[in-house]
């Protein structure tokens, strides 16, 4: 799951919405499903594939597998804030949605790519970890030598999206600040999280 390389615009129509972090190009020119008969297509939905469907829209969105995606559920019904809640905030605190935040790559694929292969850093530190959970007051950045790569100083002039209210971005020195921990606000997609909740209530 978090190797996909099929055809992203056609997961955006299966889903009827745009996934930023999966691909920064939009359904729009083509809004239907895909398939033969996606534009006329009308079929009830029951409560499971809508469920479903929420479910694998944050999996595509952040690339991760069923086995990562348990683990975070399992974790964030531990914690004190609501279950959806704690979710989307693990998810929006992984280290490749931040660099894909902050503007240093156009997708959260590539931005996993960038720290995979060791270009980014946090708090002068390089970290190789996609899944590295980043904490208030954190700095993360390019290495000064990354900041010539092209795909890095393509998504600079071009981001993806807007930066979140949670993360501070220094454009000159071209860095990024934690300063406080994303919400359910931070998502960029809408998101019914109570179903992805339900979906896993009675499969964990």
């Amino acid at each position: 799951m978090s190797r996909y390389i099929g055809p992203r615009v056609k997961k955006l129509r299966s889903f009827g919405v745009d996934l930023p972090g999966l691909s920064r190009k939009s359904m729009d020119r083509r809004p239907t499903a895909p398939g033969q008969h996606g534009p006329t297509r009308r079929r009830k939905i029951s409560d499971y594939g809508r469920q479903l469907a929420e479910k694998q829209k944050l999996r595509y969105n952040y690339g991760l597998g069923e086995r990562q995606f348990r683990r975070l559920i399992l974790e964030a019904r531990k914690s004190k804030l609501g279950a959806g809640d704690k979710l989307l905030e693990l998810l929006e605190r992984r280290l490749d949605n931040v660099v894909f935040r902050a503007g240093f790559a156009a997708t959260i694929p590539a931005a996993r790519q960038l720290v995979a292969h060791g270009h980014i850093t946090v708090n002068g530190k390089r970290v190789s970890i996609p899944s590295y959970r980043i904490q208030v007051g954190d700095v993360v950045r390019p290495k000064d030598a990354s900041l010539q790569l092209k795909a890095v100083h393509a998504a600079l002039q071009s981001p993806s999206l807007s930066s979140p209210e949670w993360l501070e971005c220094d454009k000159s020195r071209v860095l990024a600040r934690v300063m406080s921990l994303p919400d359910k606000g931070s998502v960029p997609m809408p998101i019914d999280i109570q179903l992805v909740i339900e979906h896993y209530s009675k499969r964990i």
